[in-house]
């Protein structure tokens, strides 16, 4: 996708009070946007950025790539903005993206939206407080989120017993720690693992019912993401109570999401972008993690699959999409 076709995909044109404070007499700030797939999820950074006071084709240049879904397209796309002499990178989602950025350059500043791995454990920054290198952002720990929507999709089903968990291999970590999570609560678990893209989500769901799996945990990561329209629908179809990782799912249809609010994410590295544009280092800019996590029911789709929600479970949700 061209970098045109990006920003008529926002829908808005951006229009902001006055410029950005940092911007250097004559020249124009250009940031490299890198992604797996997912265009629309930019919605809100770009947003954050025009309420900054960055307005796209005066004082900004946005440079849009995406690998469309196949991982091995990251490094030639990282070489095409390193090329193009942007001043930021921004990564998000999976690690293939901050990975490639860091391959290509050494030096230029990259703000990662660490969703579907951890930055630490893979070495992209020393330590949150100083990352030390290039790379900072904000990261959200799905590893951690794992054990607490395996204890909440418990919660909801009392009588569960085994557990689906859909995943790829992007998201691998997410996966063995669904797995600890479930076992610890007596819970048996099949894999369904997701191979090759396009993945074969009815496959993996009609494998789901042949077990007699009585509910799907879904891990995150760009691609699954991507299909969680898809998802959800197969779910209701399956008769099969699902829990995702963030409202985007339950608003698609899922039954039940719990984690951070992804648009925040997007906005807090906007603002990320601005201090670099400033004159911060990536080095001396501690990397951050969201502080609020939100619990959303879709009680539409539980009457599609003939469930009731207990209402202690109910009480605790921050939004119940009703009928």
């Amino acid at each position: 996708m061209n970098r045109r076709a990006f920003v008529t995909g926002l829908g808005a044109v951006l229009v902001a009070p006055r410029g950005a404070e940092a911007q250097q007499a004559g020249k124009v700030p250009r940031i490299g946007i890198l992604v797996t797939a997912n265009p629309r999820v930019y919605d809100d950074f770009v947003d954050q950025l025009r309420k900054l006071g960055y307005i796209e084709g005066q004082n900004l240049a946005l440079d849009f790539r995406s690998a469309e879904g196949n991982y091995e397209r990251h490094p030639a796309l990282a070489v095409e903005l390193v090329k193009m002499r942007v001043d930021v990178i921004v990564a998000a989602g999976s690690e293939a993206p901050v990975r490639a950025a860091r391959q290509a350059s050494a030096t230029i500043p990259v703000v990662m939206i660490a969703i579907d791995f951890d930055p630490l454990a893979h070495g992209y920054v020393a330590s949150l407080a100083r990352p030390g290198g290039n790379v900072t952002g904000v990261f959200l720990q799905q590893t951690q989120l794992g054990t607490k929507r395996m204890e909440l999709l418990k919660a909801s089903l009392p009588k569960l017993a085994s557990v689906a968990i859909l995943w790829d291999a992007s998201a691998a970590d997410q996966f063995r720690a669904a797995e600890v999570a479930a076992q610890s609560l007596g819970l048996g678990v099949q894999r369904l693992d997701l191979r090759s893209p396009s993945y074969d989500l009815p496959g993996a769901f009609a494998a789901a019912v042949k077990e007699h799996a009585g509910a799907v945990f879904v891990v995150t990561s760009s691609l699954i993401f991507r299909d969680r329209v898809q998802i959800a629908q197969l779910a209701i179809q399956n008769r099969l109570p699902t829990i995702f990782a963030s409202r985007e799912w339950t608003e698609a249809g899922g039954l039940m999401s719990y984690g951070a609010n992804l648009a925040e994410m997007m906005r807090q590295a906007a603002t990320y972008v601005d201090k670099i544009l400033k004159g911060a280092k990536p080095a001396d800019l501690p990397v951050e993690q969201p502080t609020k996590f939100e619990l959303v029911i879709n009680l539409k789709t539980a009457k599609a699959l003939g469930l009731t929600i207990p209402p202690s479970l109910l009480l605790r949700a921050d939004q119940v999409i009703d009928p």
